[in-house]
């Protein structure tokens, strides 16, 4: 393994789906590595995986024009919202590769704090946008940086990220370019495809406007799945 990728120490390892007689289709997790954890850190390991990986609600998509009113008027609120952060849990998968962890995501404007951890190793990774230089610490070797923060960070970590439009997506706002958004009852986005990306909401808290607690975005093989524990502002 590559030593310098960011999320090594978050269980970077194949996941094997079976299904059972029944027709149940099981994930069975990597227990190559952990004999020395002790047996229940390794339980709430595997049920935090699990829970990522939770069964889609059942939603109802309409495309009338009441829930388009609603969304630009929620991101028409969102925009004079510039400086926000979240922390919560983040699954990241790429072909047969996946891993999970902790996250904290800060942003000013168009400046961004993403801090990554693994809770078992004790390993973190942060990586800083501002003024159109990020740089990505926690490396082995030493921190890197560049002028894109989504290349940085496949060029180091070979995850695909899209972090420029998770700014706006991560919230239930459309990034810019032209997109298909569908809603659920309650006239929140249920499905926005964009930038090749499916990014499903699975989950709100109640607040106002309401944000997103269970974000899925998905582009073929990479994944990125967050569970949002708390949104906080200044």
């Amino acid at each position: 393994m590559d030593p310098a990728a960011i999320l090594a120490g978050l269980a970077r390892q194949p996941m094997i789906s079976r299904k059972s007689p029944g027709g149940v289709r099981r994930l069975l997790l990597p227990t190559a590595g952990v004999a020395r954890v002790p047996q229940l850190m390794f339980v709430l390991m595997c049920a935090s995986l699990l829970l990522l990986a939770a069964c889609v609600p059942k939603v109802v998509r309409t495309t009338g024009g009441q829930g388009l009113a609603a969304q630009e008027a929620r991101e028409a609120l969102l925009a004079t919202r510039t400086n926000w952060s979240f922390r919560g849990r983040i699954a990241l998968s790429q072909g047969k590769q996946g891993g999970s962890g902790r996250i904290e995501w800060r942003q000013q404007g168009k400046d961004f704090d993403v801090r990554l951890s693994a809770p078992i190793t004790g390993q973190s990774w942060r990586l800083v946008g501002q003024a159109g230089h990020a740089r990505l610490e926690g490396l082995q070797g030493g921190a890197r940086e560049g002028d894109d923060a989504e290349a940085l960070l496949l060029t180091a970590t070979g995850w695909r990220i899209p972090l420029t439009a998770m700014t706006a997506w991560v919230r239930g706002s459309r990034a810019a370019g032209t997109s298909e958004l569908s809603f659920d009852p309650e006239n929140r986005p249920s499905l926005l495809q964009q930038q090749g990306w499916a990014v499903e909401y699975r989950e709100w808290n109640g607040g106002s406007p309401a944000l997103p607690s269970k974000v899925f975005a998905k582009q073929g093989e990479a994944s990125v799945r967050l569970v949002i524990e708390a949104w906080e502002a200044p």
